[in-house]
C-alpha cells in the first residue's frame, strides 16, 4: 500500500521529528508512507485566506487518484480496530493508495474537505498538529499490525 501523509506546518521542534521518523521506520516493513509539509500560512491578512492559499498547496500535492482522507474534527471517529478494518477495506477495493490530510492550527479549508473521499476524526479534544501528525502516524503502524495479527495492539 501506497500512503501519503500531507501535513500543513514542519516538524520544528526534534522530539516531533524523532517520533515521526520512529513511525515511519516502523511503518516501512508493511507500506510505502511518504510525508509531504505544506507550509502554514500567516493569517494576518484573515484566517481565511490563509486556508485558501494553504489549500491551493494541498491540492497541488495530492497524489493523483488517491483515495483521500482528511482528518477534521467533524469526521468520524472511529477505534483502532475499525480503522485497521477501513484500510484492509481500501485494499481490497483496489484503492491502494490513501493520502491523509492533515491541517494547521486553523484547520482544514472547505475545498480540501470537499474533496476528501472521506474525514476522520481523533475525537472531539483539540490537538496540536505535530501531535496530530504523531497520532497518524501511530494509528497506521498500529492498523497494519492488528491486520496482520501482530503483537502490539492491547
Amino acid at each position: 500500500m501506497n500512503i501519503d501523509v500531507i501535513a500543513v506546518g514542519r516538524l520544528k521542534e526534534p522530539f516531533w521529528r524523532e517520533a515521526a521518523a520512529e513511525y515511519l521506520k516502523r511503518l516501512s516493513r508493511y507500506a510505502s508512507v511518504r510525508v509531504t509539509e505544506v507550509a502554514d500560512k500567516d493569517p494576518a491578512q484573515g484566517t481565511g485566506h490563509a486556508l485558501a492559499k494553504e489549500a491551493a498547496d494541498i491540492m497541488r500535492t495530492l497524489p493523483q487518484g488517491a483515495h483521500v482522507i482528511a482528518l477534521d474534527v467533524a469526521g468520524k471517529q472511529v477505534s483502532s480496530e475499525q480503522f485497521a478494518q477501513k484500510l484492509d477495506q481500501l485494499a481490497l477495493e483496489g484503492k491502494s493508495h490513501v493520502a491523509f490530510v492533515l491541517g494547521g492550527s486553523h484547520g482544514i479549508d472547505r475545498a480540501v474537505l470537499a474533496h476528501a473521499a472521506e474525514r476522520l476524526s481523533f475525537g472531539p479534544i483539540t490537538l496540536p498538529h505535530n501531535l496530530a501528525r504523531i497520532v497518524l502516524l501511530e494509528q497506521v503502524y498500529r492498523a497494519f499490525r492488528i491486520s496482520r495479527g501482530e503483537p502490539y495492539h492491547k
